[in-house]
């Protein structure tokens, strides 16, 4: 069995630091320098050489520099002679870009798969993708993780006696339904149109939210435009409460501010796959870590066991996995 290196990039070290711990692995340095011309150079700094090596790096802003980072990350662990490459992506920006959805427009996740493979990525992890047909854009095995199940942990300590799971959009209602069943709720959802990037339409709410406790569930937050508007119609419906989830709080141009100070909204509850600031949080705000699950996830593509029936486990993913086989003994965190 192969030894195990981890790497992160500059995009979230704190999340890869955290992973490392619950593998009990350490985290390897890499030197990220910038040349007079401004081009990148990086150097990963510890062997490699037929090691199974996994390269953290989500695609938060700046994402272009980040991305363009990752792939030499990859390029360089593949010069180095890596048994094996995965790439862990906790927030794939680019799977936005998923569908042609106007004349003469680029589709930038299949474009940006393509670009990670032909660095030398051999696999991929990555964790809530924004629609099902990203998975297809990889020509290399992808695992697919959902932080549906620390958010249920979550909002199950609360009385869910009167509670709705509302999706902002029919596109995400599949995994608001599925949340709904982890927690015993009824689902409802938005029907919503789509303008621009930050200017969104929705109609009216199907579904019985009135006189109920909401906790709105959607992929990522960023701007909020959507959940303020969601928002809108459910005080119209005389909702009692709001509760915001997302599992990529991204919470750009202030969002956090206005998403806290919106009447009704008593949390807001996001995972750690993107970084946020301590400037920018509020009272309101929670970060779940979804590093037990990376961590266990990687644990189980190294050792050659099945990811998918990790994700259908019942109990949550203990909090020390242990170390991978073919880590040193007494490595440290």
């Amino acid at each position: 069995m192969r030894d195990i290196a981890v790497f992160s990039g500059t995009a979230h070290p704190e999340l890869a630091a955290e992973i490392c711990a619950h593998l009990d692995v350490p985290l390897h340095p890499v030197r990220v320098s910038r040349f007079a011309n401004d081009c990148l150079e990086v150097q990963l700094q510890a062997n490699c050489r037929e090691r199974d090596v996994f390269l953290i790096q989500p695609l938060v802003p700046p994402v272009q520099e980040h991305l363009v980072e990752l792939l030499l990350m990859i390029d360089a662990a593949r010069g180095a002679s890596a048994g094996r490459i995965t790439v862990v992506l906790p927030h794939y920006a680019y799977a936005r870009s998923d569908k042609k959805d106007a004349p003469r427009i680029s589709i930038g996740g299949r474009l940006v798969a393509d670009l990670l493979t032909s660095a030398g990525a051999h696999r991929v992890l990555a964790m809530t993708l924004h629609s099902p047909q990203v998975h297809g854009f990889f020509s290399v095995p992808v695992d697919h993780l959902h932080a549906l199940r620390e958010l249920a942990a979550h909002f199950r300590r609360y009385d869910l006696t009167d509670t709705v799971v509302v999706s902002p959009d029919l596109g995400n209602a599949k995994e608001a339904a599925a949340f709904a069943r982890m927690l015993g709720t009824p689902v409802a959802a938005g029907a919503k149109q789509r303008f621009s990037d930050d200017r969104v339409k929705i109609s009216t709410v199907i579904g019985d939210v009135a006189d109920r406790d909401v906790i709105v569930l959607d992929d990522e937050i960023a701007k909020g435009s959507t959940v303020i508007e969601l928002m809108t119609h459910l005080r119209e419906r005389k909702v009692r409460s709001i509760r915001l989830a997302c599992t990529h709080g991204l919470f750009s141009s202030g969002a956090l501010e206005r998403l806290s100070g919106e009447d009704g909204v008593l949390e807001i509850v996001c995972t750690n796959t993107v970084p946020i600031p301590a400037e920018k949080r509020v009272p309101k705000l929670e970060i779940l870590s979804v590093a037990p699950a990376l961590a266990e996830a990687m644990r189980r593509i190294h050792n050659g066991e099945s990811v998918s029936a990790s994700s259908a486990d019942s109990g949550r993913i203990s909090r020390r996995p242990g170390r991978p086989r073919g880590a040193a003994p007494g490595s440290g965190r």
